[in-house]
């Protein structure tokens, strides 16, 4: 019944069987069947259906959160408590500065912790590492805090503030940011990222 409760919890999400489906690898007709039996096996309706639209009905809306805790739930049992047991791939995706800055040493000091996990680096740009966590492609992300609050799945930890600085020569007369930025030419962060907004 696993599986059918992971179906559940992305046809909830997406909106529509084809959209859960193409996000968890199963065919229309394949989501459908899940839900069928897991509706049956419960003895409820969880969705009303209209056109190709699935809206949580008011017992899917209970179902939810708790579907999500029993899977969470089966999750754990498979991971011990000693951190040297941990093993698979870890997707570990990270920005730029992240990737010459604070990882390297992290990935050093999880490597002595968990000699049997393979952390796998995927580089990226913000929105669309968050976005890959989102949809699973990547188990965890190092981004610059998006301007928006999370999906309710995901949460975040701040790990480091950083400042923005203005450099420029040494020998440019003003200490005002502004005035110096409207009086000279400059590269400028890119407004499409999170930290250029």
């Amino acid at each position: 019944m696993l599986r059918e409760l992971k179906t559940f919890i992305a046809v909830a999400r997406y909106g529509t069987f084809a959209a859960a489906g193409m996000h968890i690898g199963l065919t229309q007709s394949a989501v459908s069947a899940q839900i069928r039996n897991l509706e049956q096996a419960l003895g409820i309706r969880l969705f009303d259906r209209t056109g190709r639209q699935a809206l949580l009905n008011a017992a899917g809306q209970r179902a939810l959160p708790m579907a999500r805790e029993m899977l969470e739930t089966f999750s754990r049992m498979a991971v011990s408590d000693d951190v040297s047991e941990y093993r698979g791939e870890l997707r570990i995706g990270a920005v730029a500065t992240a990737q010459t800055g604070l990882l390297p040493q992290a990935l050093v000091r999880l490597r002595q912790q968990a000699p049997l996990l393979e952390p796998k680096l995927v580089p990226g740009v913000s929105l669309n590492l968050l976005s890959q966590v989102d949809t699973g492609e990547v188990d965890l992300a190092i981004l610059i805090k998006p301007p928006f609050e999370l999906p309710k799945e995901l949460s975040a930890q701040v790990i480091r503030r950083e400042p923005f600085v203005l450099i420029v020569p040494a020998d440019l007369d003003g200490d005002d940011p502004l005035q110096l930025l409207t009086e000279h030419p400059h590269v400028r962060y890119d407004r499409n990222s999170f930290g250029g907004r």
